[in-house]
């Protein structure tokens, strides 16, 4: 391979990891030769390959052999999956563990001490860094668009916990914890300690910080949410903030009246067919991992 085809495939990841077909652009300017669209082509069909075989490859660590058959530790093959480094805070390495069942884009990132469920869909530049604050789980049939970041404040550091950096679900202590059938929509922004639980829709460029987000609630788009607990089937407007829980707790209700009551439902459904279209499972996929 030519210098000047290896300088394309990093500009292909410098630039927003943009990989263009047909009628090319060189991060530099100028049009691109046929011969280095082509080599851009072989690129998306090494990262198909690799995928598919990446899917074949057994999983490492000990959370990925507690969620059975089914969970494999992933590696960069299948999106940007990869261990945390170690770090004067903490020194312990950890696998992401991701469903066999969930899609993670090719241009995702997931870090660290990472647990995705069943038919999650991870698309393109969401990025989930489980390498400061851990744990983070992200829940069956949740869903992370496009430029989405969850991070958190560092749990550990120089090797002793800080549980004030977490929430306790389940009898269990998570930086970040995202319920089933969540949907993080395009640019929104959960940063722990944070817990947002089942069937709750965070809108576009929405911000949550230090916040416990209820069962069933719509944060709607480019709200911020920090430091309160949100009651269960409530809404917040869209670029509202709400910063103290007396404001929280007057949050007005979920009723049939509201125009946004059903549109997770809607979110969820198409993006668990996104996940499941592409890991070729299609209709029948979605009507079996239902049965999990």
């Amino acid at each position: 391979m030519n210098s000047k085809v290896s300088t394309l495939r990093l500009c292909g990841i410098g630039c927003a990891g943009v990989v263009l077909l047909g009628s090319l652009t060189a991060c530099g300017g100028g049009a691109v030769k046929k011969a280095e669209a082509k080599e851009r082509r072989s690129i998306l069909e090494e990262i198909r390959e690799s995928r598919a075989a990446g899917a074949s490859h057994g999983g490492g660590n000990k959370a990925a052999k507690s969620h059975g058959a089914a969970t494999a530790t992933l590696s960069a093959e299948r999106g940007l999956v990869r261990r945390n480094v170690p770090t004067d805070f903490n020194p312990d390495l950890e696998n992401p563990t991701v469903d066999s069942t969930a899609w993670v884009d090719p241009l995702a990132s997931v870090i660290g001490n990472v647990e995705i469920g069943r038919r999650v869909y991870l698309a393109p530049f969401s990025s989930v860094r489980g390498d400061e604050g851990q744990p983070i789980h992200i829940g069956n049939e949740s869903n992370l668009q496009d430029g989405v970041v969850i991070h958190a404040l560092e749990t550990i550091e120089h090797g002793r916990p800080r549980p004030e950096h977490t929430y306790e679900v389940y009898g269990k202590r998570y930086a970040v914890y995202i319920g089933d059938r969540v949907s993080l929509a395009h640019q929104s922004h959960v940063h722990g300690p944070a817990w947002i639980e089942d069937d709750t829709f965070i809108g576009m460029q929405a911000l949550i910080f230090k916040a416990h987000i209820g069962r069933g609630c719509v944060i709607e788009p480019a709200a911020t949410v920090m430091g309160v607990t949100i009651p269960d089937g409530r809404y917040v407007k869209a670029g509202s903030t709400v910063t103290d829980q007396a404001t929280a707790d007057r949050l007005p209700k979920i009723t049939s009246a509201y125009a946004f009551r059903t549109i997770n439902q809607a979110v969820v459904h198409v993006n668990t067919s996104l996940a499941d279209g592409y890991l070729g499972r299609g209709s029948s996929g979605s009507q079996s991992a239902g049965g999990h």
